[in-house]
């Protein structure tokens, strides 16, 4: 069977730990996870042509990257390659100018490639001359795809994605690894796992840190306070948005229910619109409360001018601390002075 898009990608569920050894087939294999595009890459086969990019919903965006394309032409045929869409910005991976490029199109879309190019990181190969690998053992799909790197001595934009059997290197580059904006945390497979598409059948470990916010705003009641909205003071005072909460418990509604109280005349946040996530443009329906309670939470590395795109998780609430004492806007997970 040749592999034609679409094609759902074989997805990872979130743990909060790295799982037991036994949790997949064969050994664990470590990767980092990259904070970008989900795509698959498909070079022409049999009849000559350009390569096809799918995104992770299926849909061909190849015209929105030129430059892969372009550079797609010295593959070999009838490969399909799982990867992330990334890119760089000097030292750091940039998601803003990633998302730029995903909505561009025509002379955009060229222009943007030679300003900001691309970079397709690949962790795993499905297709090898026209000969799909779906039941092939992950270890033996690796060892190909490392093959292709090395007999085409393949480079920029192309990257293959580091990978390690080993626990405690693993550990660390969720420590070390992701204090590079862009890598937020592991992927998990098993050595001797099939090409599952559609399946949750991979793991992800999110790298979090603790930090400080103050609660501007929540999302149900005040007796019933469902997620929280939280912001930093900028440098010039003011109540900015940095994220939303994922749902609180039940023992934190009654804490917060005791806790917060209505905003008076001059809340910062008077009339101001948010969305129910980022990117969203659906109104999410706020209460506003007093911008006094500061709320400990945990967060990701996934933060965009001075925001976190993921939902942060709440932890509890910092009565030991002002909301002086809260990080200023922008300055991602450092702790309060607290």
């Amino acid at each position: 069977m040749v592999l034609r898009p679409p094609i759902e990608p074989m997805l990872a569920q979130a743990r909060e730990n790295l799982p037991p050894p036994s949790a997949l087939p064969g050994d664990l294999v470590f990767q980092p996870k990259w904070d970008g595009f989900r795509a698959l890459l498909f070079t022409p086969w049999p009849a000559p042509g350009p390569a096809l990019l799918q995104s992770r919903r299926g849909a061909l965006i190849q015209g929105r990257f030129p430059d892969l394309v372009h550079a797609a032409s010295a593959l070999p045929d009838g490969l399909v390659l799982d990867g992330e869409l990334v890119v760089w910005a000097g030292e750091q991976l940039s998601f803003e100018a990633l998302q730029r490029r995903a909505v561009s199109s025509g002379r955009t879309a060229t222009r943007l490639a030679q300003e900001m190019p691309a970079h397709f990181v690949a962790f795993d190969i499905l297709q090898v001359d026209g000969h799909e690998l779906l039941q092939t053992p992950y270890a033996a799909r690796r060892a190909r795809l490392a093959t292709l790197f090395a007999d085409h001595e393949l480079t920029a934009p192309w990257a293959l994605c580091p990978e390690t059997t080993d626990v405690a290197l693993a550990r660390e580059w969720l420590t070390s690894w992701t204090e590079v904006p862009g890598i937020e945390g592991l992927v998990i497979r098993g050595s001797q796992q099939r090409y599952l598409p559609g399946a949750r059948a991979l793991v992800k470990i999110r790298r979090r840190d603790t930090t400080e916010a103050i609660i501007g705003a929540v999302t149900g009641t005040l007796r019933r306070p469902q997620t929280l909205v939280l912001g930093r003071l900028d440098q010039d005072g003011r109540l900015r948005s940095i994220g939303r909460s994922t749902p609180v418990s039940l023992e934190a509604e009654r804490q917060l229910a005791e806790l917060l109280t209505p905003a008076g005349p001059g809340h910062p946040w008077e009339g101001v619109r948010f969305t129910t996530g980022w990117g969203s443009h659906t109104s999410l329906d706020v209460t506003l409360v007093q911008p006094l309670l500061v709320a400990e939470i945990m967060v990701d590395t996934a933060q965009e001018r001075g925001a976190w795109r993921h939902p942060v998780r709440f932890a509890r609430i910092r009565t030991d601390v002002t909301t002086a004492d809260v990080p200023p806007f922008g300055a991602g997970a450092t702790p309060s002075a607290g």
